[in-house]
């Protein structure tokens, strides 16, 4: 029954994967606390191997998104290299600074983050932008702080990623399929991070990797890669005005979830 909902997960995940190229971590983190707190896992290392698992989640959801994405000629691709460079060591840093934040205390940053991200989803707002060159640096160092964010919130980084390009000057679409991209490195960095972090933790339930537990990552993953494909076909039809207002509610309830 915990492996269908684990599929179940996925299916949901790799949907909003592909549609926003949010990575879907900001609802498996929560389902999976939810799941890992039934199994009667220890508080101690339930909300890191969440967050962990997440991100290793992410790897396999990230490579179908960016295939269909990459397919209709979205993808940046200059863009995307000059971010995943700061990306992978911010996403690696990133799980080294969740794994020194207690468990009960890193709930409330994802608390708070899924909250402002609600925010920010219902009223479409972002900083006033104007398109401009996006240099080397600029991307760097973006990168790094996306990087380092998105480890420590068990994302796929195009939470962060997509307000930042459209700032800059760069389309929706575009925007979304380049943050797929970085969603790759990022969430490969991180979750290696997080598998040293938590190596040998005595804590730990059996078949985990570190932070990473194995039968959530097979059973998120294994419907992940196909319904990714599915939310970018959608991403490119529909008007996602509605469905992101949608999904701001879900992370409203998310937020509260972990803060109450």
């Amino acid at each position: 029954m915990t492996f269908l909902l684990y599929m179940l997960l996925g299916a949901g995940a790799g949907t909003l994967a592909g549609l926003f190229g949010v990575g879907g971590g900001l609802i498996i983190v929560p389902v999976l606390i939810f799941s890992f707190t039934l199994q009667g896992m220890t508080p101690e290392v339930m909300t890191h191997l969440a967050v962990g698992t997440s991100l290793a989640t992410i790897v396999f959801t990230s490579i179908n998104s960016v295939l269909a994405h990459h397919k209709r000629g979205a993808v940046l691709w200059p863009v995307v290299l000059w971010l995943s460079g700061g990306i992978i060591i911010g996403s690696f840093l990133g799980g080294i600074t969740a794994a020194y934040i207690p468990g009960r205390e890193l709930q409330i940053i994802i608390g708070v983050f899924a909250l402002l991200m609600s925010l920010q989803m219902a009223t479409g707002w972002r900083p006033k932008g104007a398109k401009s060159t996006l240099g080397h640096t600029l991307l760097s160092v973006a990168g790094t702080i996306i990087g380092w964010a998105s480890a420590i919130f068990g994302i796929g980084g195009g939470s962060l990623t997509v307000p930042f390009l459209t700032w800059r000057g760069v389309e929706m679409k575009q925007a979304v399929a380049s943050a797929a991209a970085v969603g790759l490195p990022l969430a490969v960095s991180g979750a290696l991070s997080f598998m040293v972090m938590g190596w040998g933790h005595e804590s730990l339930p059996g078949w985990s990797i570190g932070y990473v537990y194995l039968p959530a990552l097979v059973g998120i993953a294994s419907t992940s890669m196909i319904f990714a494909r599915f939310g970018a076909a959608l991403a490119h039809k529909l008007d996602p005005v509605m469905l992101k207002r949608l999904f701001a509610l879900l992370l409203l309830c998310v937020g509260l979830n972990f803060l109450l």
